[in-house]
């Protein structure tokens, strides 16, 4: 098959397009042939070499969290799936794969792709709707009537992470983004949306109950006066040093931070793959790349302005 791949860690320009080898499904493993696959910034992370710790030195590496295609086959012990079924997914192998013309998914966290939804739309979902919805569901403890802000509401988790928010019942939510992508995110559903070039969400003193920051770009220590009395702060990306300064403030506060990075589970994308279907929830692409051009759409990704997910596709 062919696939980005690469045989050590740097800039976009180590990614290569080649010939690798076509795996082979587990007895509980699908394989897809990919249509559509995205970018996330855990990619580029895992490409400069800043997670090597937990990616190793063995090359070379195929790339990629979000897989949307076809089954081409099945393992013995799978039942769900059959070869010819649309379906997406995490590949939960820890790294990625999916950057490829096929990819393997095991069949727990893999889900139908709802009828209405393309192979590109479908490409744009699984980490970034999986990390909003575990995020504000299991890590935020969304309630109904929660006053939610959404940190970086114009990314590729954040379009989600404010419709999610809504979908689960939050009573009003917030998006902090640059003016150009206002209203996008108003068209979301946020009730309230502020410019970070010039409000400080961390200066609104005790009026959230969840703060997502989908981008980690502040801290639990930043934003806790904003949170109301058993807030909780929730990131993805924090930097270490500023993770211990957070847990070690959350525990002298009745307020909460929680770090996270999104787990493969078939039954969370099941839902999200009911709220697409009902149109609780909807993609929003900013770029589509082929294949071919992923380096190009790793610069892109790298620039911080994308609007949305940034999709790549499979012929």
């Amino acid at each position: 098959m062919n696939a980005i791949y690469f045989t050590e860690y740097g800039p976009a320009d180590v990614l290569r397009y080649g010939e690798q080898p076509t795996p082979i499904p587990k007895s509980d493993q699908i394989l897809v042939r990919v249509r559509a696959s995205s970018i996330n910034p855990i990619d580029w992370k895992v490409r400069n070499g800043d997670m090597k710790l937990i990616t190793g030195q063995r090359f070379p590496k195929i790339p990629g969290r979000d897989v949307a295609g076809e089954v081409a086959a099945v393992g013995n012990h799978v039942t769900r799936f059959k070869v010819g079924d649309r379906v997406y997914g995490m590949p939960n192998d820890g790294v990625g794969s999916a950057n490829a013309e096929y990819a393997l998914l095991a069949e727990s966290v893999a889900a139908f792709i709802p009828e209405k939804i393309s192979f590109e739309e479908a490409g744009a979902v699984p980490l970034a709707a999986l990390t909003a919805l575990q995020a504000l569901h299991d890590h935020g403890q969304l309630l109904s009537g929660d006053r939610v802000l959404v940190n970086g509401a114009s990314g590729g988790v954040g379009t989600f992470a404010v419709q999610i928010a809504k979908a689960l019942g939050a009573g009003e939510v917030t998006g902090v983004c640059g003016p150009d992508n206002a209203e996008l995110v108003r068209s979301l559903g946020a009730d309230k949306v502020l410019n970070h070039e010039e409000q400080d969400f961390t200066k609104n003193r005790s009026h959230y109950d969840i703060v997502f920051d989908a981008v980690g770009k502040s801290s639990f220590t930043a934003c806790q006066h904003a949170l109301r009395r058993n807030g909780r702060y929730v990131t993805t990306t924090p930097e270490p040093s500023v993770l211990i300064t957070d847990k070690l403030a959350a525990a002298l506060s009745t307020k909460s931070a929680h770090m996270f990075f999104a787990k493969e589970r078939g039954t969370d994308l099941a839902l999200i793959s009911a709220w697409l279907q009902a149109g609780t929830i909807r993609v929003i692409i900013d770029k589509t790349f082929p294949l071919q051009e992923t380096a190009e759409a790793h610069r892109y990704s790298e620039t911080g302005r994308a609007a949305g997910k940034i999709v790549l596709t499979v012929e």
